[in-house]
């Protein structure tokens, strides 16, 4: 009777636990900050805030003038010999794989860098060139507001933090913008093939 006793209370504890954990990570749908990220995206889309970019041109442009149009958004600052050197590859692959979406101004590419102090526009047309800009369709650029970095990593879910040694660590990944200016998807910085996919499904809707 003792021993049906505790693996009754034992039972108990783990359907405790089980309910608990289901909580806490949305049925367990959530493992980790990233997957909550994502999974909070698709199911409350997240307005990104009007701030001013400078873009690699030297020209200056608002967040809301991309509205009308889908947006792929990554985040990287241009001295990153990993990460950010991956997505310039993957965005320039992107603009072969969406070039009609591009050519047809229903989508656009935008870099935006959260080392604006650095990343003036001369640098920012060099990891351009360095990554294989095909040339159309694709802006790096920089926050030029006082605050206008911060809000933006607010509204995307981005973290960066400083190294130490000059550089950054920061979580990568491509941000899918629908043309009302609403964060709507998150993708593996290694996949440009879903993200490519997924706006050619949505595109002409």
């Amino acid at each position: 009777m003792r021993m049906l006793r505790s693996l009754l209370a034992s039972l108990a504890l783990l359907l405790a636990g089980g309910v608990t954990l289901s909580a806490a990570t949305d049925r367990f749908q959530a493992f980790t900050t990233e997957s909550a990220r994502r999974l909070a995206v698709r199911q409350h889309p997240a307005e990104i805030p009007d701030v001013a970019l400078q873009l690699q041109s030297g020209a200056n442009i608002r967040f809301a003038d991309f509205r009308g149009k889908w947006l792929l958004v990554d985040f990287i600052y241009t001295r990153c010999p990993t990460y950010c050197r991956a997505l310039g590859g993957e965005f320039a692959q992107l603009q072969d794989r969406l070039a009609g979406p591009l050519a047809h101004g229903k989508l656009q590419l935008l870099s935006i860098s959260f080392d604006p102090n650095h990343d003036t526009p001369r640098q920012l047309a060099a990891y351009l060139q360095r990554s294989r800009d095909r040339g159309a369709g694709w802006f790096a650029s920089r926050p030029v507001e006082a605050d206008a970095l911060e809000r933006l990593e607010r509204a995307f879910g981005i973290t960066v933090i400083p190294d130490g040694a000059g550089g950054y660590t920061h979580n990568a990944a491509i941000h899918l913008v629908d043309p009302r200016g609403r964060l709507v998807a998150i993708f593996d910085a290694d996949d440009p093939r879903l993200a490519g996919r997924v706006l050619l499904q949505n595109v002409d809707r």
